[in-house]
């Protein structure tokens, strides 16, 4: 636990924000969470998360009913007095995967004239590398005797488990120029329990690279070995199994086939990668074929219906899962909408259901028809897909489904269901890497 003052300032409140801030304050720390949107702050005083995460909003009201969390749209208020500045925007990045950081140093010179004498700031933001020393250069140029130093503490939050992952992470990794600094952030964190890797500035940034490369890389060799294995008739889940069972693999390895990843962030690191690569003139083969295999998988949807139909003009599909992910409410980046999107060209009509899904989201797709019950959905479709794994889709009946659809063709992108019990009942069932 830190010594003396236990403010510490959270800023950025979307999800990376409001789990750290309701986290941190569970802790038993004082925390003040400061966003510039007045509805957010309204809301999150209210008890409400920006968006829906397993547990966040039970946390949320207990630390502001025991005075421990707050919310406000005034930087001052919420940096003036604090000890600790963490900065937890969710980077926005645009259509290419390309990150916009004009908000961080936008932040970054508003917050020189709130700073404490030796403050320490905390990024937490998916950033480039190099961006924290871009963030202190800011703030200098504001405030040329603001008396402070910056860490890097990469983010790694899991949509539907950020709570625990926050709470029990397997290490924390800090990064700073100083040894001091390193040391007031492992105190910070101290009350996590968990182990800490300690290294400077670059190396902590270039590590959160590293590792969402590594994994984008894992799901892209799954995702090409499952399309051979449908080829050829093999089956990748078996083929993942005994992958898995070899000690050089390991059991957690990111080997299951199914669609390409979404949601941007791993892609976001990618570019980040292959920019830098092309600042210094080196050809990043391997980086270039993961973001190459990634952007043609989602396209297995199209490719295994036009299987069965030959043209989709016409035809009536349903989705079922529109989140990023289970476990969440967002669809911002989901995977489901680049399906549906390449619906629409074919000419089909989608018809969509989900169990979590946000309104107002959905609200800004005029292009696809949402119900919330999915045998409703199923009315006259001529298949049926599977794009997010919510649990809620292994208990339907699909006896009564089958009997709504016009043809009982079933594309399950994730695997989840008993391939041959839905043969059983008549569909024609169509996985990833299950050799059809």
């Amino acid at each position: 636990m830190i010594e003396g003052n236990d403010k510490i300032c959270v800023i950025g409140i979307w999800h990376l924000g409001s789990v750290v801030s309701a986290c941190l304050a569970d802790l038993g720390y004082q925390v003040v969470g400061v966003d510039k949107d007045p509805e957010t702050v309204r809301n999150l005083m209210g008890g409400t998360p920006p968006l829906f995460e397993p547990g966040l909003e039970e946390i949320i009201k207990a630390n502001i009913s025991r005075g421990r969390l707050s919310y406000t749209t005034n930087l001052g208020n919420g940096a003036t007095g604090a000890g600790y500045v963490l900065i937890t925007f969710d980077t926005p990045a645009d259509d290419n995967d390309d990150v916009d950081l004009s908000e961080i140093f936008y932040t970054a010179e508003e917050l020189a004239g709130y700073l404490e004498d030796r403050a320490v700031i905390i990024v937490s933001s998916q950033v480039p590398v190099g961006t924290c020393e871009q963030i202190k250069a800011v703030i200098k140029r504001s405030n040329p005797s603001a008396n402070f130093d910056i860490a890097y503490s990469p983010e790694n939050l899991r949509l539907g488990q950020a709570i625990d992952v926050f709470k029990n992470p397997e290490r924390i990794v800090i990064g700073s120029d100083s040894q001091s600094t390193l040391e007031k952030a492992k105190q910070l964190f101290a009350p996590v329990g968990a182990p800490t890797l300690s290294m400077n500035l670059r190396t902590a940034e270039m590590t959160k690279h590293a590792l969402n490369a590594f994994l984008a890389t894992s799901i892209s060799f799954a995702n090409e070995i499952a399309n051979l294995c449908d080829e050829v008739g093999a089956d990748a889940l078996k083929v993942a199994g005994a992958l898995r069972s070899d000690s050089r693999i390991g059991p957690k390895a990111r080997l299951l086939p199914g669609l390409g990843f979404a949601g941007g962030t791993l892609a976001r690191d990618l570019k980040v990668l292959q920019g830098l690569a092309e600042k210094h003139s080196y050809d990043a083969n391997l980086i270039n074929a993961v973001l190459s295999v990634n952007q043609q998988q989602n396209k297995l949807v199209v490719r295994k219906l036009k299987k069965v139909y030959g043209s989709l003009r016409g035809l009536r599909i349903g989705i079922l899962g529109l989140t990023y992910k289970p476990g969440t409410s967002t669809l911002r980046r989901s995977a489901a909408l680049e399906i549906i999107g390449d619906l629409l060209r074919e000419g089909s009509m989608v018809r969509a259901h989900d169990p979590k899904a946000d309104l107002t989201e959905i609200k800004q797709h005029r292009e696809f028809e949402f119900f919330s019950d999915p045998y409703q959905m199923a009315d006259k479709t001529d298949a049926l897909v599977i794009v997010t794994e919510w649990p809620d889709y292994t208990g339907l009946d699909f006896g009564l489904l089958k009997t709504k659809m016009n043809m009982p063709v079933l594309i399950d992108t994730k695997n989840m269901l008993d391939d041959r019990e839905l043969v059983n009942q008549g569909f024609s069932y169509l996985g990833v890497g299950r050799g059809k």
